[in-house]
């Protein structure tokens, strides 16, 4: 199956060249139905017709392309294996597959979350709530008390600031990690820092 990828009719997700008309899904969901059978031939058409648009979706949230386009190869071993698992009755060819990418981009965040870096603004406004603060977030006690504060908190907000400013995710990721809206997660974190910082000023 691998060879697949190498042959000269396997393209990778980002080559350039104008966009082709998206395939008709039931012309997708054929050719899944033909992989299922180890049809080479049409795992190479699939992927031609569906990488950019798996791609794109691996991107948006790894935000590194080349882990995006190591992710989507292992995106299409497995289509490759789980092809006879596609049902047309519970879902979309396209959806199935974005499942599949989404899931695996997910799976890389939680392997590598220092890979992701976010912007500090709001870390800072913890810190500048205490006196000297960058100085005492360095020390032993600062650091005490800071994971102190986020024991305080309910589970999932506690988790989702020591993502956000300890390991560096985006609200992007966040979003898709806890599979709420940006805006919801900004809300969320917005809340867990007003409490942080009242819990670091007593």
């Amino acid at each position: 199956m691998t060879d697949v990828f190498s042959s000269s009719a396997a393209l990778s997700p980002t080559d350039s060249g104008a966009p082709s008309a998206p395939a008709p899904t039931d012309h997708i969901s054929d050719l899944l139905h033909k992989v299922a059978r180890e049809d080479r031939a049409a795992f190479a058409e699939l992927y031609q017709a569906t990488a950019p648009k798996l791609f794109g979706t691996v991107l948006r949230i790894l935000n590194q392309k080349s882990w995006a386009e190591d992710v989507v190869q292992d995106v299409y071993v497995k289509i490759w294996h789980k092809a006879e698992q596609f049902d047309a009755k519970k879902a979309s060819p396209i959806t199935w597959m974005v499942t599949i990418a989404r899931n695996s981009a997910i799976d890389v965040l939680r392997k590598h979350p220092l890979a992701q870096r976010a912007p500090q603004e709001e870390l800072d406004l913890i810190a500048s709530a205490q006196p000297d603060a960058h100085s005492q977030l360095e020390n032993e006690q600062a650091l005490r008390q800071l994971n102190g504060c986020l024991e305080e908190l309910e589970e999932g907000r506690r988790e989702m600031v020591r993502l956000a400013y300890l390991n560096g995710w985006s609200r992007a990721n966040l979003a898709t990690y806890f599979d709420q809206p940006v805006n919801t997660i900004k809300t969320g974190l917005h809340r867990a820092l007003k409490l942080l910082k009242g819990c670091l000023a007593s």
